[in-house]
């Protein structure tokens, strides 16, 4: 066992569960109404306490099981045969099984962005247990513990397609079933809270040098590096949405930087282990870029209530990262050469068709098995509260409590 490494990943695991909570609870919490603001951070507190278990029970042995190419088997369940002495690696193998469930809390919490104000608690919660266990679990087989992917050689250092794919297209997914919110479009519904979502915000940037830092799995300058990157990339999201919206619309709202910089995160994620700063530059101005397209094309020409943002910031943005880190992985670059675990890369593009690869894999399965899990869940509880409720709340309806009663 190393000391330092086990150090430094007990300290990216508090970081990685500090993002969902209370990290994400604020920022998605801010951004819907006031009558639905509760709702929301039960949401992402259910979902922690209850992917923890799973992931204890049957996931991490799903995920991380011998298995074959596609699946992991049953060897690791409830931890049989894990004790303080043994190793992943060099760190203890409770810690990485710990550290990897912080990633599973926080992927399933993300879409709940996709559904927000308007699907039933109960739905929600198994929902997010069954899709746990049929696409985050074996999505993160093919890529980390394994499996196909991982075989064909993919760049996906901390959840581009594991994470940020898999949340992104099962929220549309789930926006598209369960239909808009009632009066989207037309009625508006701005953020009841955006300090809140400030705040939340913050501490999401925080928690991303655990969640990309803490994969290098080790105290050495892959960690740094991948740090250094995150938060250049984070930096450059910001500044990018915010001007185009300066430009645009006259004025820079706290908004559009604020989800500039979630899209800057989750567009470095893939790629923070294998590119170097200036590559992390261009990827986040590409990310504010394409992910402010994708919002408005979503919202303003398709007319999607996608209701948070989900894909087109998370969704579009891992897309991007893992195509992206198969272009700045190259050593062939200069000062947008690659780094780290990448070094053998030489040409732009050489990695390219295998990075394309991932992508499709995790869109199309995603898809697929959300779906048929929706339909599953409808038959069952039924997806949506009805209208009265809706417009009632859901911190009333579904929790009898009032986010705020001053």
């Amino acid at each position: 066992m190393n000391g330092a490494n086990t150090a430094w990943i007990l300290m990216s695991t508090a970081l990685v569960l500090f993002m969902t909570l209370p990290g994400l609870a604020l920022f998605y919490g801010g951004l819907v109404r006031t009558k639905n603001v509760l709702s929301v951070i039960m949401q992402c507190f259910s979902i922690a306490g209850m992917a923890s278990i799973l992931w204890f029970v049957l996931g991490y042995s799903l995920a991380f099981g011998e298995g074959n190419a596609v699946i992991g088997d049953f060897s690791k369940v409830m931890l049989a045969g894990i004790g303080k002495e043994t190793l992943s690696g060099d760190i203890p193998e409770s810690l990485f099984m710990l550290f990897q469930m912080t990633f599973a809390i926080i992927t399933p919490a993300l879409v709940v962005g996709g559904f927000a104000e308007r699907m039933k608690f109960s739905s929600m919660l198994l929902f997010s247990a069954i899709w746990l266990l049929l696409v985050y679990a074996p999505v993160t087989h093919w890529v980390w513990g394994g499996g196909w992917l991982g075989a064909m050689g993919l760049y996906d250092f901390a959840g581009g397609v594991v994470v940020h794919i898999t949340a992104g297209v099962a929220a549309l997914v789930a926006a598209l079933m369960i239909g808009p919110r009632k009066g989207f479009p037309t009625t508006a519904m701005p953020p009841h809270n955006l300090t809140m979502t400030a705040t939340g915000a913050g501490m999401l940037w925080v928690g991303w040098y655990g969640f990309n830092g803490g994969s290098a799995l080790a105290a050495n300058g892959d960690a740094a590096m991948a740090m250094l990157v995150t938060h250049i990339s984070a930096s450059a999201g910001a500044v990018t949405w915010g001007a185009i919206e300066w430009k645009r619309y006259g004025k820079p709202s706290a908004l559009g930087t604020l989800t500039g910089v979630i899209a800057g995160l989750g567009t470095i994620t893939p790629a923070s282990g294998f590119v170097g700063p200036g590559g992390a530059l261009l990827i986040g101005i590409m990310a504010g870029g394409v992910c402010y397209a994708a919002t408005s094309y979503l919202k303003r020409v398709l007319k999607i209530d996608e209701s948070l943002d989900v894909f087109p910031v998370h969704g579009v943005g891992g897309m991007l990262g893992t195509l992206m880190a198969g272009i700045f992985s190259a050593t062939s670059l200069g000062v947008f050469s690659g780094y780290g675990f990448a070094d053998g890369i030489e040409s732009v593009g050489e990695q390219l068709g295998v990075q394309l690869m991932g992508v499709l894999a995790g869109v199309i399965y995603t898809a697929a098995v959300t779906f048929g899990i929706l339909k599953v869940v409808d038959a069952l509880l039924g997806l949506r509260v009805t209208e009265e409720e809706e417009i009632e709340g859901l911190d009333l309806n579904q929790h009898g409590e009032r986010g705020y009663d001053l």
